[in-house]
């Protein structure tokens, strides 16, 4: 399966079919509320200071961040498709999120422009080699003021390594059922999804890989990238004993400072 997974794949997989395989996950309002609990209590942050949702698909967690009362917060996202959903609901809500489409790695944003930088719901990690993945981190650092804090939500990979799973299968509805098949291979998970639909036969089958960190790795690059000081939590938002939920079963939170401010 490795040498199958197109190194695009994170272009053409955030769509309409994504927003109903992972639904679950990225379209559960408890669990984003619970989300942007701890966003708050960790990072706490003033509602007037600039934030921004990096790799933030339709922006849920900002538009609940805005729904709280916070002024400034942005979403950057690759795809348009999800860009333009959250843009749909923010207008809907009377929310001022702004939404911006662009690549995570280079996203032509000024630098210091914000107090907060978050990468949640295993959204880092698109890329096999470290280089294109440390990229985010400096391009993160760039965009931070002076004592500004990142913080990525990032697969747990001693749960992952422990539980590995080659094969898993949900259905979503009474018509969607999603098969996913695992590879592992040097802390990278190469995976195949194939849904299906009873009306309509095979709608999706697309390859994708999700890089593994341990605390140890991620730290090292975040330092090596500028920042002053890293701390890793685990077990965050565990869904073990619940069901299969891929990256999103055991997560594992990063939090770093930039110094100065």
């Amino acid at each position: 399966m490795k040498a199958h997974v197109d190194v695009e794949w994170w272009k053409y997989l955030f769509d309409e079919t994504y927003l109903l395989t992972d639904a679950r996950s990225v379209c559960d309002e408890e669990l984003t509320r619970r989300e942007v609990d701890f966003l708050e209590e960790t990072l706490r942050p003033n509602q007037s200071d600039p934030i921004l949702d990096l790799c933030g698909g339709q922006g849920r967690h900002s538009l609940e961040l805005s729904s709280r009362g916070f002024t400034d917060v942005t979403v950057l996202d690759y795809s348009q498709y999800l860009i333009d959903c959250g843009e749909k609901r923010a207008g809907r809500e009377g929310l001022d999120t702004v939404f911006i489409q662009g690549d995570a790695r280079d996203t032509g944003l000024p630098s210091q422009s914000f107090k907060f930088i978050f990468v949640m719901a295993s959204s880092f990690g698109y890329f096999a080699g470290d280089e294109e993945n440390r990229k985010i981190i400096i391009e993160a650092f760039r965009m931070l003021m002076p004592g500004g804090k990142l913080l990525l939500d990032l697969p747990n990979r001693e749960y992952a390594l422990q539980n590995f799973r080659p094969t898993s299968l949900h259905r979503v509805n009474d018509d969607v059922t999603v098969r996913r098949k695992r590879e592992m291979e040097d802390d990278v998970i190469y995976s195949r999804e194939i849904v299906m639909s009873a009306k309509r036969g095979c709608i999706r089958d697309q390859k994708y890989l999700t890089r593994l960190y341990s605390p140890a790795k991620i730290s090292n690059m975040i330092y090596s990238a500028g920042f002053s000081s890293v701390t890793c939590e685990k077990d965050f938002m565990s869904r073990d004993g619940k069901g299969d939920y891929g990256s999103m079963t055991n997560r594992m939170v990063v939090t770093a400072q930039k110094s100065g401010g």
